[in-house]
């Protein structure tokens, strides 16, 4: 009988991407959303991508001429519409997606704002729209129309992941278990621990229970 190396006593529960296909499953679960296998793909990855909060941030797009980058929303589609068309289609998705999370996740902050969450759906639909009518690709066509017509439906979606899940802009669950793989770090994986990122050891469960 082969003796198992020592390292997979600790290991990870499930694989980020399998993780975040189970919140997006729930989440369309409990909002009794039905939708195609690729949207639920692309809900995961969106997720994945968002867990650095840098990444809210990173429009560094400058023209032939320049200019800075858009500064709002509809600065940003604007440009989008006169822009060649691998550029077009970069600021369409960046614009969609962002509007998409920022919505889930911050709705309720954007209430109080004069900037509504309906605004962001109407430009985030807009793009999704136009980034369908300009994909070649037929299954992105697809995935970016059916967000463009029930977007507000994703949102709750997202919404439902952000408040039953540990999910928080400002703390990569990534970087947390790059951290612990680099350094061992007690704290990162007592936490990892806590969110069932990592499962402990069967003889650390035991004298925690004993504990």
């Amino acid at each position: 009988m082969k003796q198992k190396p020592q390292h997979a006593s600790v290991e990870l529960f499930v694989s980020p991407q399998i993780f975040f296909q189970e919140l997006v499953q729930k989440g369309l679960s409990q909002r009794k959303i039905q939708t195609y296998p690729f949207v639920e793909s692309y809900l995961v990855n969106l997720l994945q991508h968002y867990l650095d909060a840098r990444n809210l941030f990173d429009s560094k797009y400058e023209n032939e001429s320049g200019q800075r980058a858009p500064q709002t929303l509809a600065e940003t589609y604007l440009l989008a519409q006169s822009a060649e068309p691998q550029i077009k289609a970069e600021l369409l998705r960046k614009l969609g997606d962002r509007t998409l999370y920022i919505s889930g996740f911050f709705g309720d902050s954007l209430s109080r704002k004069i900037v509504d969450i309906d605004y962001y759906a109407d430009i985030g639909g807009a793009a999704y729209a136009s980034l369908a009518h300009c994909t070649r690709e037929d299954t992105l066509a697809k995935v970016y129309g059916t967000f463009a017509e029930r977007f507000l439906e994703f949102v709750d979606v997202l919404t439902y992941i952000s408040h039953h899940s540990f999910i928080k802009s400002d703390q990569s669950i990534l970087r947390l278990y790059d951290r612990y793989m680099r350094t061992g770090s007690a704290l990162a994986k007592e936490k990892l621990v806590e969110m069932g990122v990592l499962t402990l050891p069967q003889d650390q469960v035991k004298l925690g229970k004993q504990g």
